[in-house]
């Protein structure tokens, strides 16, 4: 993820670390072709299956929404606990909000207690809990329904939002996101006003996503669009997309120009506005060749089908693990924020973490990645704070965005590139192949890092010393 603040900070002046991210890449940029990298494993069989529903308005401002979710905690639980991110403040501030109004189980309403756990004044709050009437045990399958009505604001430079002039929405974590943590339990982190990913989610079998809207316009969303029909009102298209494994989903609808290419099995689908600053062929020869240098360095694709959003008034980019949402520039040259978000398929989208705990572990890692294979040519001086700090740490700080970016970003991609440097190319790059895989579909902690480097002891020395592994 790049926020919009933190596009012109990376592209200016974050690739950098301590002699410049760019100088320690340029000795190791090229990855190793033909490697042999370890089989996944399959998800979790017992893992969340989750249904989805959005019915946009006519002006594609706002929608309403039905969630079927059913999960198997492992331990017990006496209250039900969903996460609704477009409510954090920088999403919020520009008239963003997801409302959620009812949670049921087995047909039973449950009482909500909406808490603000970050949100402005005057805003939904992010942090839903529904009691269950009596506590349920470990290992007991729970389902539940819920409804939901969502906003969306005018030009907002971020992950939910529409612009009127060119008929285009789009929403990401747009839903009541489920925030059980298996191992940890309920994950309440509040949203904090810093430009970043707050998240925690397990990876799920998403059942179905049906998006009915307007009969002219196309539809993005995840996995496999299995099948389109008549929408309930007349005029409409219900669209419903499946995928066998996700962390989370984005949709966007609209005016866009869509096409679908193949490569190496796999299927990328490019939505573009009708402001493009860069043609179809363009997008898709950008990331064939990004996509084809990660999974050298990285391993398999963690994902058959890659949706591709472009939007307009929109200036970074963000991850969904097999989706991503563009601002509307020229991959070419910014290849570098190509590379970055297609990253987070392996760094959030296959490994997941605490976003709002231990956001270096998919934001380092994404910086590590895109300067081995497409570095950036500028240099800054590295941060001095803790990479391995919480995104509170920097909240409430004037420069808080700044800071973060310059910390998670810059530092923690500088210590991975050094740490690679020090231990030989081969070694990290099969270390890191085996945390991948062993890690695979899971929400990783910083003690699974150090466990895969741990035979490196260098390695673990270099991220000790940008403060990766803090305790606190």
């Amino acid at each position: 993820m790049v926020r919009h603040r933190m596009h012109a900070l990376m592209s200016a002046t974050v690739m950098a670390g301590v002699v410049g991210l760019a100088g320690l890449a340029g000795c190791t940029a090229a990855p190793h072709a033909g490697v042999d990298a370890p089989e996944l494993p399959d998800p979790a069989a017992d893992r969340p299956v989750v249904a989805l529903t959005y019915r946009m308005a006519d002006d594609l401002a706002s929608a309403e929404g039905t969630e079927r979710v059913t999960f198997t905690p492992d331990e017990q639980v006496c209250e039900l606990v969903f996460r609704a991110w477009p409510n954090k403040p920088a999403t919020a501030v520009t008239g963003n909000a997801l409302t959620v109004s009812a949670v049921s189980v087995g047909g039973t309403a449950l009482p909500l207690d909406v808490q603000a756990a970050g949100a402005p004044s005057g805003s939904p709050g992010t942090l839903v809990e529904a009691r269950l009437p009596s506590c349920s045990p470990a290992g007991t399958p729970i389902t539940a329904d819920l409804t939901f009505q969502l906003r969306l604001g005018e030009r907002t430079d971020e992950r939910v939002g529409y612009s009127s002039r060119h008929r285009i929405a789009w929403f990401g974590s747009a839903y009541p996101m489920l925030a059980w943590a298996p191992g940890v339990g309920w994950t309440r982190d509040p949203a904090v006003d810093v430009a970043g990913e707050m998240t925690t989610s397990q990876a799920y079998r998403l059942e179905s996503m049906t998006v009915e809207a307007p009969g002219d316009d196309a539809v993005m969303g995840v996995g496999d669009e299995v099948r389109t029909e008549a929408g309930s009102r007349p005029g409409t298209t219900a669209h419903t997309f499946s995928a066998d494994v996700v962390r989370d989903v984005t949709v966007s609808v609209g005016r866009f120009e869509v096409d679908t290419r193949s490569v190496d099995g796999r299927q990328i689908s490019v939505a573009l506005p009708p402001n493009a600053r860069a043609s179809m062929d363009d997008w898709h020869t950008q990331l064939r060749d990004e996509l084809g240098s990660l999974s050298e360095l990285l391993g398999r694709v963690p994902a058959s089908h890659l949706w591709i959003s472009v939007l307009p008034g929109v200036s970074e980019g963000v991850e969904y693990g097999a989706a991503i949402q563009f601002g509307n520039l020229h991959p070419q040259r910014d290849r570098w924020l190509v590379a970055h978000e297609l990253a987070h398929m392996w760094f959030y989208g296959l490994v997941g973490n605490n976003q709002a705990e231990h956001p270096w572990l998919d934001e380092s890692f994404a910086t590590y990645a895109q300067e081995v294979v497409s570095p950036a040519d500028t240099t800054r001086r590295e941060s001095e704070e803790p990479v391995g700090a919480p995104m509170s740490y920097f909240a409430g700080r004037p420069d808080a965005s700044e800071a973060y970016v310059n910390t998670v970003y810059a530092r923690g991609g500088a210590a991975l590139l050094r740490a690679r440097e020090r231990v030989g190319e081969d070694e990290f790059d099969a270390a890191l192949r085996e945390y991948l895989r062993a890690n695979a579909w899971s929400i990783a902690t910083p003690d699974d890092v150090r466990a895969a480097l741990a035979h490196l002891p260098e390695a673990v020395a270099a991220l000790d010393e940008a403060g990766a592994f803090r305790a606190d």
